[in-house]
């Protein structure tokens, strides 16, 4: 098994060629064809705290193929995909040739993505589904008006965007280098490109005019304040993220004053039947040109080097992982 492993905490992770398999467990036994990587792939490689056991094999996404199953809902051949879940973080990961994995959190690969396509997609565009889903249950409609995605050019920022433009709203995109991303955001359906600094810098007061009819965040902090005291009346807000921060500077009074509504999104622990949804959803919804055009290929050696990268913000899109390569 060709692994890369964090072997205690604060160590220095090492790509191994032969992994000893014993260090897995699971009801469900899979070849690992592809993963991707993710912010928290950086931050558990860099040691920033994601890993929460040791030893363990980091990568927050799979997509494999079934290979012995404990569990009769799978048999060997079936194609899947994981998302969260704890791998990565308590459980043993994606960044391997091989896995075993619990199979409650198991989703069947919808039969129009290729395993390369659902990496691509990965926890990223699930997250950016399960965003916009809460935006969709709030009864937000693209006759309500704007609609602003925060760290924009990143892995879930760029799906979301594409994801609410497909669906006809007019999408506003916030991205720390509107120099370099402003031409890529408006291929990927953006109708404006704001620089990160106009909700970042300072939080202004708890309630500003009102700007966004709705919101997907994932930046937190300042940012989110500001996007908070800047939504419309009724308008609902999907936070997923915390890139700028975990605070939270602001007050209730866009709660009470104009019934905004502030939606958590967690893709860890999220249920069966909502990941089959965003899934499903996914699958007829996404453009894969889109998808293609946002989606580089890194190698499984390449990994510990590329957590700089996306932690310093030099990764835009998405980035798959080559497991055997």
């Amino acid at each position: 098994m060709r692994a890369v492993l964090i072997e205690t905490e604060g160590a220095t992770p090492r790509l191994l060629e032969d992994a000893d398999e014993s260090l897995l467990s699971g009801d469900v036994a899979l070849d690992v064809l592809v993963s991707s990587y993710n912010y928290k792939d950086g931050m558990a490689i860099a040691g920033k705290g994601i890993a929460r056991t040791h030893p363990l094999i980091p990568g927050i996404d799979l997509v494999g193929r079934v290979t012995e199953s404990a569990d009769e809902r799978f048999s060997a051949g079936d194609l899947v995909i994981l998302n969260g879940d704890g791998i990565g973080e308590t459980r043993h990961g994606g960044f391997a040739t091989r896995a075993r994995v619990r199979a409650d959190a198991l989703v069947r690969l919808p039969a129009d993505l290729s395993p390369e396509r659902a990496a691509a997609i990965g926890t990223a565009g699930f997250t950016a589904m399960l965003a916009v889903l809460s935006l969709e249950d709030a009864g937000l409609t693209p006759e309500a008006g704007d609609v602003l995605v925060t760290g924009a050019s990143g892995g879930a920022g760029s799906i979301a965007v594409t994801l609410l433009a497909g669906r006809g709203f007019r999408v506003l995109a916030s991205t720390g280098r509107p120099a370099e991303n402003t031409d890529y955001l408006h291929e990927l359906g953006a109708a404006e490109v704001m620089d990160r600094r106009e909700l970042s810098e300072e939080p202004g007061r708890p309630l500003q005019s009102q700007r966004f009819a709705g919101a997907i965040d994932g930046v937190g902090s300042t940012t989110l304040a500001n996007v908070l005291a800047q939504t419309a009346w009724g308008g609902t807000v999907a936070a997923y993220g915390l890139a700028q921060g975990p605070d939270l500077p602001t007050t209730v009074l866009p709660f009470i004053l104009r019934g905004v509504t502030l939606a958590g999104v967690n893709s860890v622990e999220c249920p069966l039947p909502l990941r089959e949804r965003a899934w499903d959803a996914l699958a007829s919804e996404l453009d894969v040109d889109l998808l293609d055009s946002m989606t580089t290929s890194i190698g499984l050696s390449e990994t510990i080097g590329y957590a700089e990268r996306i932690l310093a913000g030099q990764v835009r899109g998405r980035t798959v992982v080559e497991v055997t390569q």
